[in-house]
């Protein structure tokens, strides 16, 4: 058999049949307005990853604090980038991470959190419709990690019908 490289990026539930999972899934699959339980999956398997990275980072540090967070600065610094970690936040602050925090930093959240769609739902259709752009670049994938700087220059594409404040589609408030 060919080895090849891994195609898939999340990790799928041990038990598929947990009745409080798949409430619990359902309840963020529609907070965030996401597609299907493969998005979420895929928000979980980067969280794994992030917490298993810490984990890692600390036992080589023999679980000094300060030495782990040197070996891990470019790591921690990304986590700081994104947003998905607070500013003065060490590294023991990512095993206490949530999935919230890793779908808060998506595109399509930020986006509703601005105002640009009336729901989650409807700021990815304004997105995978090419109506907003983030800074000069039109973006048209929902799952796109926003970093904190980036935030302030989500908005509607210029040229974009939606563009127009007096649009009807247009959420109330929308600057």
């Amino acid at each position: 058999m060919a080895t090849g490289k891994n195609t898939k990026f999340y990790e799928t539930p041990n038990h598929p049949f947990q009745g409080e999972r798949i409430a619990q899934e359902a309840d963020l699959l529609g907070r965030y307005g996401l597609k299907n339980k493969e998005e979420l999956w895929r928000a979980q398997s980067e969280l794994r990853d992030y917490r298993r990275e810490a984990r890692r980072l600390i036992g080589e540090a023999q679980g000094d604090m300060e030495a782990a967070e040197e070996l891990g600065e470019e790591f921690l610094d990304r986590l700081r980038r994104y947003g998905i970690l607070s500013e003065d936040a060490d590294i023991s602050e990512v095993l206490g991470l949530d999935v919230t925090d890793i779908l808060e930093r998506r595109l399509q959240t930020v986006a509703y959190r601005k105002g640009i769609g009336h729901t989650p739902q409807q700021s990815r259709q304004f997105i995978v419709h090419g109506h907003v752009v983030v800074g000069e670049g039109r973006v048209t994938r929902p799952s796109k990690k926003v970093e904190a700087v980036e935030e302030d220059r989500v908005a509607f594409d210029e040229g974009s019908p939606l563009a127009d404040e007096l649009h009807p589609e247009r959420a109330e408030g929308q600057e």
